[in-house]
């Protein structure tokens, strides 16, 4: 049996190891880490992010409606690569767990190298509520005074925190949800985080009074309908992520000019548009913009015919 020795490495090369070990070394990055994020900063980091050169997306989703696991990858030249993968599963709240879980991963652009690792929660509420009030700002009525959220689940306080500091004029904010259990907890923890709401129990009725309607629901049949809203109305549909999933119907969509916050991963992805398309009740075409464009124009409105 022979043996082989290591001859020990010079030093320059135990240092270069030293670095390496701690370049290796990513951030964890949690609530508790990010308590310095603010929503207006947070606007205007995704307005800057939509002004800048579109980074290459590939989704991956599995598992039935109940459960799914959804994995989308992102490259933006100089900025390095993202993988965020996270579970949905909509009846963990009864089990006293959150309905989304998981987390992002970032990769240095120059080496591969992974530097941080985010709760993906956190991405998802913060990319997806300060997007909505950006285009909000964009695309809304500068008059609008009255908002309402339709859902209580995991993005609703986000939402709720987001329009009071994008949109500090609106004076009156409506919550509903199916669960009025659930919206009033909700009214409970926002109240005592400074962030009045009102629980409402008829829908239509809301809707029929809201100048801005924002929805974040796991529904895969139509909540809104396009006869309860008034011309003007500003929708902001947050909830689907799946083909199968929507939340407006047909009558909704044919009376709206659409915009979307990215033209690549909605058209053919989320059942909000998919599934009028494929009945011929909407094309293409009929999606007017995106956030990239409409950050540029400023000028841009998504109103109700």
């Amino acid at each position: 049996m022979s043996s082989r020795r290591l001859a020990p490495a010079p030093a320059s090369d135990k240092g270069r190891g030293k670095r390496t070990e701690c370049a290796m070394t990513p951030r964890i990055i949690d609530r508790d880490s990010a308590r310095g994020l603010d929503w207006p900063g947070a606007i205007d980091a995704l307005r800057q992010g939509h002004l800048a050169a579109a980074a290459e997306v590939r989704d991956l989703f599995l598992g039935p409606g109940s459960g799914s696991l959804l994995t989308r990858a992102a490259w933006l030249p100089g900025r390095g690569f993202g993988v965020k993968a996270v579970t949905v599963f909509g009846d963990n709240p009864a089990r006293g767990l959150p309905s989304v879980q998981g987390a992002m991963l970032i990769f240095d652009p120059e080496t591969g190298v992974l530097t941080a690792v985010i709760d993906a929660p956190l991405v998802t509420e913060y990319k997806t509520c300060a997007d909505s009030v950006l285009g909000a700002q964009i695309l809304a009525r500068p008059d609008s005074r009255r908002l309402l959220i339709v859902g209580a689940g995991v993005l609703a306080g986000g939402l709720v925190a987001a329009y009071r500091a994008g949109m500090p004029h609106l004076d009156q904010v409506q919550v509903w949800a199916r669960r009025p259990e659930q919206v009033r907890a909700l009214a409970e923890r926002l109240a005592a985080e400074g962030h009045a709401v009102t629980p409402v129990t008829d829908l239509a009725a809301a809707v029929a009074q809201a100048d801005i309607v924002s929805t974040a629901t796991m529904a895969r049949e139509p909540v809104l309908r396009g006869e309860w809203v008034r011309p003007g109305t500003h929708v902001d549909l947050i909830g689907a992520f799946r083909a199968e999933m929507r939340e407006a119907d047909d009558a909704l969509m044919t009376r709206a000019r659409i915009f979307v916050d990215s033209r690549a991963t909605t058209i053919a992805h989320i059942g909000e548009l998919a599934i009028p398309i494929a009945a011929g009740v909407l094309t293409p075409d009929d999606v007017l913009g995106d956030l990239s464009r409409s950050s540029r124009t400023g000028a841009a409105r998504i109103l109700t015919r």
